[in-house]
């Protein structure tokens, strides 16, 4: 016999024939069967054994293994016909491979009606049986099935599935088994039930075939109970952390984060859950150090199996001080999931300093909660608290480990959440502190404007002003800074600083661009590291309105372009050169000029506005140019009206920066001119005509010093520029503004007289006697201009004395 087979005899014909083709091993069995002796056959070529010398062609029934009849050659001389099982082997000591060959000697015949092995086989099976008849009534049950009903076959023999249950899963089953019964094809059915004979409910698989007699005919059903619970357990801890890293952490709100924690684990997990987060003592700062008892604790969420959550005791938003002994409190402390079990008295103490969670306790039943920290990159942040009443059984140390799972993805969601809220809110402080708090009330339009901040990708780079410029004129601009965030909030203010200082200096909408794309482009090469640059970019448009002449001219840089709404017309999008963004460098920016009717609203706006997920950006400036059209007195309410028709429920998924200005025109009424002749010595002619129009105006407290600023200001222009020279003077209720145009482009500028210099005194007067003065270069020359501030009336530079 081989010591490879101890327990080997000559019931079994066994050979080994190594990959050569010769006999290695040769056993009793195949001795009895073939008459050889293993001296006779060891070593030498296996076919001699065949009959006719020649294998038959046996087909591979399975990897590694051949079975099939074969022809060989007894001792005698005679022929013998044996089936052959084949095994292709590869020693796992790296010996050479072989075949194991081997046929049965014994058993041939079935086994009698009263062998005992074949009664044990169903009684003793460690599988639970059962037989039913056609009618369904319990035939027969093994031991194993005996134990999980909990009653003897003798008590229920007879009785079908649905009445030996009691429960509605048994009704369940036994439709199953009738239709197996009735198809006579086999069905597996799954289910989670307590029977009669288990304390606690079990995953069970009921595999169901049908029974039957010699001619084929289905004769009644066999129901086999397998109990595969930690199977069941374990795919459904695995699906509950796979939902878990699906629906928690949909957004950036610590609340709503929170909350979806709490839905996950219910029922899955637990009957109630509570999650409860530290405070930062500084708001938007940190959470405190480690925990220490008591603990004042803010209920972020719950949820509960019952509608309505009743056994909470704290409302979100709500705070709490949490006791040493107390389940929050000791898991805070100690770092680690706590379980509790109230029979063996672990939360006593507890629940008799706080009678509502003692009522909440006896009320529902509660007989078991675990406690588990919710902590994200070596902070506390709170704790869960994980409740059961409705599932009787208690938290397993499986329980514990899928609970901290779930809770420590949870903890990273919402350290996020909470990361992302502190830099949003200092953001969003940056942002406001930086966009105009309030619009300027010029005579060239009146404005409404409106910012929203993105509700998940938080704050951006969007900006809006309105810019008083000189001769009533108004300058209007809009921009959008790429990215979210304080770096794009810093980045917005700095642009808007340039803006202003550059219109300042009024410079045209395409030169003004120009400057500010030099800007971004120098800003980006701040931002970049070593040999690469940053990835500041921006977009923004520009617009210059002329209340008298009513020309407006714009220039825009990869923005989108404004609405027009003309008064009783229809709403249009302005026909405006695109212009690439800021950044890019080195690109030319063009600009268009309109001639707009008194009273046109023009929009100008961010791409937040009409760029949505659930619509293309076309369909939205359509909505834009809809809400637009409904007719309107406040420019408030026009503003309200866009957002509510434009923006989800929900809030914008970007910035939303939107500006409205409608059209005034000054009347010429309010405007005089006058052509300057070249002869210093007709200044005094201009100053007394000067005064006449100031006069006709119901302005003379003002004549003293406009009569020192049109004299100072036209005998410069006639010493120092060139000709024409023209003078203009306009007023509105509060504003008299004093101009003069040459054709020179050498720009003025203040000096500091010597004591016995004869000139250059004239620009520092007109400086004291006006609120403010600047030039301006035009298109065939310069403008000197001069503001002079009226107070019912009365210019602010008084009457010189």
């Amino acid at each position: 016999m081989s010591p490879d087979y101890p327990f080997d005899d000559a019931a079994t014909a066994r050979a080994v024939i190594a990959d050569d083709g010769t006999l290695s091993d040769w056993n009793a069995g195949a001795r009895r069967l073939l008459g050889w002796e293993a001296a006779e056959v060891v070593g030498r070529p296996a076919a001699r054994l065949l009959a006719d010398g020649v294998a038959a062609a046996v087909p591979a029934q399975a990897e590694n293994r051949r079975h099939g009849t074969v022809a060989l050659r007894h001792r005698d001389g005679r022929t013998v016909s044996v089936w052959l099982l084949a095994h292709h082997r590869r020693p796992h000591d790296g010996g050479p491979d072989h075949w194991l060959v081997v046929t049965p000697l014994e058993g041939g015949e079935p086994p009698a009606t009263d062998d005992p092995l074949t009664a044990a086989a169903l009684l003793q099976s460690p599988c639970a049986l059962s037989v039913y008849d056609e009618r369904l009534r319990l035939r027969h049950l093994n031991d194993a099935m005996a134990r999980v009903i909990g009653l003897p076959e003798e008590r229920v023999r007879g009785l079908r599935v649905a009445e030996i249950g009691g429960r509605t899963q048994s009704a369940d089953l036994e439709e199953h088994l009738l239709k197996v019964l009735v198809s006579g094809r086999p069905l597996d059915v799954q289910t989670y039930t307590r029977t009669g004979g288990e304390d606690r409910a079990h995953a069970w698989l009921a595999r169901i075939t049908p029974v039957t007699d010699g001619e084929g005919r289905v004769r009644g059903v066999c129901l086999a109970a397998h109990d595969f619970t930690e199977n069941h357990l374990a795919r459904e801890r695995l699906q509950l952390v796979n939902e878990a890293s699906v629906r928690i952490g949909t957004t950036l709100d610590v609340t709503r984060t929170a909350q979806e924690l709490a839905d996950v684990c219910v029922p899955a997990l637990a009957d109630f859950v509570s999650v409860d987060l530290l405070d930062s003592p500084d708001p938007g700062g940190e959470p405190p150090g480690p925990p220490t008892a008591p603990v004042e604790l803010r209920r972020a969420a719950h949820r509960s199996a019952h509608p309505g959550d009743p056994e909470a005791v704290v409302e979100p938003g709500d705070t709490q001080s949490y006791p040493a002994g107390s389940p929050q409190a000791d898991c805070l402390v100690a770092g680690r999931p706590i379980v509790a079990s109230v029979p063996d008295g672990d939360l006593d103490q507890w629940l008799t300093w706080d009678a509502a969670r003692h009522r909440r306790v006896g009320e529902y039943g509660i007989h078991s909660t675990m406690s588990v920290p919710i902590q994200a990159r070596g902070t506390t942040l709170g704790v869960a608290v994980l409740t059961r009443f409705l599932r009787p059984d208690p938290f397993t140390p499986d329980d514990v480990l899928l609970a901290e799972e779930v809770t420590a993805r949870a903890a990273v969601c919402i350290d996020n959440a909470r990361r992302f809220s502190r830099e949003r809110e200092t953001a969003l402080a940056l942002q406001r502190s930086l966009l105009p708090r309030t619009l300027p009330r010029t005579a060239a339009v009146t404005a409404a404007s409106r910012y929203l901040p993105a509700t998940r990708a938080g704050v951006g780079g969007d900006w809006f002003d309105v810019i008083p410029l000189s001769g009533m004129r108004v300058a209007m601009v809009v921009g959008d800074v790429i990215g979210h965030g304080i770096q794009a909030s810093a980045t917005m203010g700095r642009l808007r600083t340039a803006v202003r200082t550059l219109a300042d200096i009024d410079l045209a909408p395409d030169e003004l661009l120009t400057h500010l794309d030099d800007l971004v482009v120098r800003l980006s090469a701040e931002a970049g590291g070593e040999g690469s640059p940053g990835e500041v970019g921006a977009t923004c448009l520009y617009a210059v309105y002329d209340p008298v002449s009513r020309r407006c001219t714009l220039a825009r840089a990869g923005h989108p372009a404004p609405v027009a709404v003309p008064p009783g017309g229809p709403p249009r999008q302005v026909d405006l050169p695109e212009g690439p963004p800021l950044g890019l460098g080195g690109l030319p920016f063009e600009s268009a000029e309109l001639c707009l009717a008194e009273g046109t609203v023009l929009a100008f706006y961010t791409d937040g506005l009409t760029e949505s997920r659930e619509r293309d950006t076309a369909a939205g400036r359509r909505l834009l140019a809809a809400a637009l059209a409904a007719p309107s007195d406040s420019l408030d309410e026009t503003c309200d009206r866009i957002l509510r028709t434009m923006l989800p429920a929900g809030g914008a998924a970007d910035d939303v920066a939107l500006l409205l200005a409608r059209t005034q025109v000054l009347p010429s009424s309010q405007v005089a001119s006058w052509d300057v002749p070249g002869d210093p010595a007709l200044v005094a002619e201009i100053r007394k005509q000067a005064v006449e129009q100031l006069a006709a105006w119901e302005l003379s407290e003002a004549a003293f010093t406009t009569e020192l600023v049109v004299s100072e200001l036209v005998t410069n222009a006639i010493r120092y520029g060139a000709r024409p020279i023209r003078l203009r003077l306009i007023h509105d209720a509060t504003t008299l503004i004093c101009e003069v145009s040459d054709t020179s482009h050498t720009a003025p500028h203040l000096r500091r007289a010597k004591t016995w210099d004869e000139g250059g005194r004239g620009l520092l007067l007109v400086a004291q006697l006006t609120q403010r003065w600047g030039s301006r270069h035009t298109s065939d020359g310069k403008t000197i201009w001069a503001e002079l501030a009226l107070h019912d009336g009365v210019s602010s530079g008084g009457d010189g004395r």
